[in-house]
Formats: structure tokens, C-alpha cells, sequence
């Protein structure tokens, strides 16, 4: 079975609601999803690299392609502020 990931604006973001749970629950997985944002981060800042971001809101699935400004413990920061929560990320290409 494939999921599909609707695709969502950046600007959009900041309209979900995120519940507390976290998406991922292996902890292989939950420490490959820190790596991976450090480095869409560092490629944010020096390269302007867009990236895709695979996340999940309280009702669907979603991907949308943007710059990584920050990532604190908590929070993925993009442009204009808008952040999505860590632990509702399953993954970044």
C-alpha cells in the first residue's frame, strides 16, 4: 500500500492544527529525521537548497517544497516564520 502525500503551500502551513503525537515511533527512524533536518538546515543557509517535506496535520498527509531557515528541538522554521513541529515530520527529501 503507497500513501499519498497531498502537496500544501508553505504559506498554507500556518492555518494546521499538529497534534502532540509524535508520526514516528521507531527510535532509528525518530533519530535519522534529526540528521536529515540538520543537514536540509545547513543546505537552507548556504545553498537557498529547496527541500520536500513529508508531515502530518490532525486530518491528512502532506509534502510541501521549501528552504529550511532553522531547526531548534521542537520546530522546523521556514521562511516567514511558519514552523511545523518536529516530531509530525516522517521525513525530508
Amino acid at each position: 500500500m503507497t500513501t499519498t502525500f497531498k502537496p500544501i503551500e508553505k504559506e498554507d502551513i500556518a492555518k494546521l492544527h499538529f497534534p502532540a503525537e509524535d508520526v514516528l515511533t521507531d527510535k532509528h527512524e525518530i533519530f535519522q529525521r534529526k540528521q536529515d533536518l540538520e543537514k536540509a538546515m545547513a543546505m537552507g543557509n548556504t545553498d537557498h537548497v529547496k527541500i520536500e517535506i513529508f508531515f502530518e496535520d490532525d486530518k491528512n498527509q502532506l509534502v510541501a517544497n521549501t528552504t529550511v531557515w532553522a531547526v531548534t528541538p521542537e520546530h522546523l522554521v521556514l521562511k516567514k516564520g511558519v514552523t511545523i513541529p518536529v516530531n509530525r515530520i516522517y521525513r525530508i527529501i
